[in-house]
């Protein structure tokens, strides 16, 4: 791959992968840390609700080793402002919480859009216009994430190529996929992970992600989440793929464990037998709810 390729989950709190994931007895307060020597990047939902402090993000990117990047999901408020002088303040709010505390380890901002916004150029260009490319020296990466509908034209890529961001790959039947090939990066967020699968998804869909992936990284930097539907399963999928792909995570220096854990087998979670006891369900009655 000509340009790096990182892999992760959103968060690292959840109470089912205390089954799935992270090892018996491992205290909450290690989580992180074993977290980010099992996988390449993280998104940190929790910024979409709530402001942190320099001090947090600090403790982030101290707590994870060399190389591990964190993608931060812009406040609700910031994406849904109408003027121009509204957009910058609350731009510059979400921006001047900390978040460069972070340094190298800060990866792609994520400004995810209402549903029921749909693409205008005017108002698109007005929003492109006050994202900076840097802070505090910093230089930083921007990708839109947006659920309605008029975004698939020349204008909205092109906007975008103009003021240096990008659009969020989403993978999920309700939202639109968009690739914008026009950026030095791209993210993808992957949402339909099942929970009949051992890894959240067969093993031709994690070698149809690796293929992905792979083709985008010729170009481009590239950051793959597993987000949201059956969420138990998303940090196994995140470890299949980074096998698949051949990736190994920054290191296991410092590490809650000594033992290395091992990607999943991709196979069915339950025998055939069990199966007939208890059909699969729909896929939409499997996901969890979407962020």
């Amino acid at each position: 791959m000509a340009h790096p390729v990182r892999v992760g989950v959103g968060g690292w709190s959840f109470e089912p992968w205390d089954e799935t994931f992270y090892p018996a007895g491992l205290s909450k307060a290690k989580q992180l840390s074993y977290m980010s020597r099992k996988m390449t990047a993280l998104e940190v939902n929790a910024t979409y609700y709530s402001s942190f402090k320099p001090d947090t993000f600090a403790k982030w990117a101290e707590t994870a080793p060399d190389g591990f990047v964190f993608s931060l999901k812009a406040h609700r408020f910031s994406t849904v402002r109408k003027t121009k002088e509204d957009m910058k303040k609350s731009v510059d709010l979400f921006l001047g919480q900390g978040i460069t505390a972070l340094k190298d380890k800060l990866g792609p901002i994520n400004w995810q859009f209402p549903g029921t916004r749909k693409f205008d150029a005017d108002y698109f260009n007005t929003f492109l216009s006050v994202l900076p490319k840097e802070k505090d020296r910093l230089p930083l990466r921007h990708a839109l994430e947006v659920r309605g509908s008029g975004f698939d034209v020349p204008e909205f890529y092109d906007l975008l190529t103009k003021h240096g961001a990008t659009v969020v790959y989403a993978e999920d039947d309700a939202f639109p996929k968009l690739r914008h090939e026009g950026s030095s990066f791209a993210v993808a967020r992957l949402m339909q992970s099942q929970s009949d699968e051992a890894a959240g998804y067969s093993a031709a869909e994690i070698g149809r992600f690796a293929k992905l992936v792979t083709n985008w990284s010729r170009n481009q930097d590239v950051f793959v989440f597993f987000i949201s539907g059956a969420k138990e399963r998303n940090p196994a999928a995140a470890m299949a793929l980074q096998d698949k792909l051949g990736i190994s995570p920054p290191d296991e220096v410092g590490a809650p464990v000594a033992t290395k854990a091992k990607p999943p087998q991709l196979k069915a979670a339950a025998p055939k037998a069990a199966k007939k006891a208890a059909p699969k369900a729909p896929a939409k009655a499997a996901a969890k709810k979407k962020k």
